[in-house]
């Protein structure tokens, strides 16, 4: 198979959604209508002990959420399909963020009866910025919820962007019946279950079909009728290249906890959605059909196998053939490394793989070589843009409470923040830490996570900082006064550059008024 038939076999994608939306349930129903697993587990089903196959994570057990981005792959209709499930909590938008730097094209899950909510708008907006195709999946519809015209209307309104329903309900809540396609002009009704596919019941191509009528009843049929005429006549066609372009996007109705719907979805996801696309450079653009080799970081995780205490890259490939134990260059060190043991994913399992394509996500064991937002190569110096980091905006000072355990506290709170989902900063004398993050959740879990990985208890006491600011000058003598002025607000990140600890916007406003020789970064990104 040629290196063009590779990469539009694949289909890699997010999916992405306001919290407790549904998102990591239909992300199990993809894989259990795609043949990767037999079973689904309910999330927060007291009858199913097992949890959600994309959480793996002891704390995502206990809390029923998605805490890390989780990347698993299976075959569809003659496609290979990479599904990257993303953290729902706002305090892990940043994962997301970068996550959706990886992908070609997303499906946003939306709660029936709670609409649009502010995280899904702000999803919304990231995918906007790099035009990435979405297809949108109305979920919980075995729930009274929102009339779908309402919904479609507020989809519209609040995400701003272009609708075209391509199935459509029978009934809400109790009464919730199935779904029509207008993809294909067919009827799919199937019986729920929460933990099995049902195989489908019936198809219906004719909507005058008098089967029809005897199946559902008078009132549905003719209200279906209606609705579906209606919909013919208020939106347009769908046309594929204003979806492909991320200004229209294809809707679909369903319940995926009772498996209504998610068919529809995942078979006109397959013939719609884009193979491996383009990717932004510093300087130009680089293509799947290239034949040269290159690809990047967007997330790295440590511990993904307790018991071998492992650190993954999760590495997007993004144009010509990876092969396992060939040697490539790592960019930002300008050295050459080969891979023994590349990896693909099914959530927490994985296979040793000995090639890749463009749209594949590989895992690389990692021995601290990589940064989020590193590059690998076959010779030319890649420098990929799009890959966003934000400015922490809570900090708390991490306080060891068992001196014997220094050395892992150290190492654990290093390799958790790896991750990207905090930063770490360190200020001397002192080898004082504080970390920051985006959110209060964050610093839960890397509580738990240094306990219960690492054997490292500690207290996490609130800091009263404003922003971090990364400084820089051209000339290092204003870079050493300011640093002799404001030591008390001076820490280093990981990679000791220095970060000014503003305590408010004033004190910020006052210091790059003062100190006009210094540029203040709200961003670790910035070119050195």
């Amino acid at each position: 198979m040629s290196l063009k038939e590779k990469i539009d076999q694949r289909r890699t994608f997010a999916i992405i959604s306001h919290p407790d939306a549904g998102k990591t349930t239909l992300t199990e129903k993809l894989l259990l209508f795609g043949g990767a697993i037999q079973t689904a587990g309910a999330v927060k089903s007291n009858k199913i002990k097992k949890t959600a196959t994309s959480d793996f994570m002891e704390i995502e057990k206990q809390r029923g959420i998605s805490v890390a981005t989780s990347v698993m792959s299976f075959e569809y209709g003659g496609k290979l399909i990479n599904i990257l499930d993303t953290p729902g909590h706002k305090d892990f938008a940043e994962d997301t963020y970068r996550t959706l730097s990886a992908v070609d094209s997303v499906i946003l899950v939306v709660d029936s009866v709670k609409g649009v909510e502010e995280q899904t708008e702000r999803l919304m907006e990231v995918c906007r910025m790099r035009n990435t195709p979405v297809i949108i999946f109305i979920n919980k519809l075995d729930r009274e919820g929102k009339d779908p015209f309402s919904l479609i209307d507020e989809l519209e309104a609040k995400l701003a962007i272009s609708t075209r329903p391509l199935s459509w309900p029978i009934n809400m809540g109790k009464g919730f019946k199935g779904v029509y396609n207008l993809f294909d002009s067919s009827l799919r009704l199937f019986e729920p279950s929460k933990t099995s596919m049902e195989k489908e019941i019936v198809e219906i191509r004719d909507l005058n079909d008098t089967l029809l009528t005897e199946l559902i009843g008078d009132a549905d049929t003719a209200q279906l009728r209606e609705d579906v005429e209606m919909i013919e006549e208020l939106y347009e066609p769908l046309d594929r290249e204003l979806y492909q372009d991320g200004l229209l996007a294809p809707v679909f109705f369903g319940s995926a906890i009772n498996n209504f719907g998610v068919l529809e979805l995942l078979e006109t996801f397959i013939n719609l959605s884009p193979p491996p696309q383009k990717r932004p450079l510093e300087e130009g653009e680089v293509f799947p059909e290239d034949k040269e080799f290159s690809g990047f970081v967007f997330k790295i995780h440590a511990n993904l196998d307790p018991n071998h205490r492992d650190r993954i890259a999760f590495f997007r490939i993004c144009s010509g053939k990876f092969e396992r134990n060939k040697f490539y260059n790592h960019v930002r060190l300008s050295k050459k490394m080969r891979f023994s043991n590349p990896t693909s994913f099914m959530a927490q399992s994985k296979n040793i793989i000995d090639e890749a394509y463009p749209g594949d996500v590989i895992g690389l064991y990692d021995s601290g070589n990589f940064k989020i937002g590193d590059a690998l190569s076959e010779g030319s110096k890649f420098r990929f843009k799009g890959i966003p980091s934000f400015s922490p905006e809570i900090f708390r000072e991490l306080v060891n409470k068992d001196p014997m355990k220094s050395k892992q506290l150290d190492k654990g709170i290093r390799q958790l923040t790896d991750e990207g989902v905090a930063q770490l900063f360190i200020q001397q004398p002192g080898n004082r830490k504080v970390i920051g993050t985006v959110g209060q959740l964050q610093f839960d879990v890397i509580k738990y996570r240094l306990e219960h990985e690492y054997g490292a208890k500690c207290d996490l006491v609130p800091m009263n900082f404003f922003k971090a600011c990364w400084i820089t000058a051209e000339d290092q003598a204003n870079m050493d006064k300011f640093q002799r002025q404001k030591a008390n607000s001076i820490y280093f990140d990981k990679q000791e550059r220095p970060v000014f600890m503003a305590e408010s916007q004033w004190m910020l406003n006052v210091a790059q008024e003062n100190n006009p020789g210094l540029q203040f970064h709200y961003t670790s990104e910035f070119d050195q």
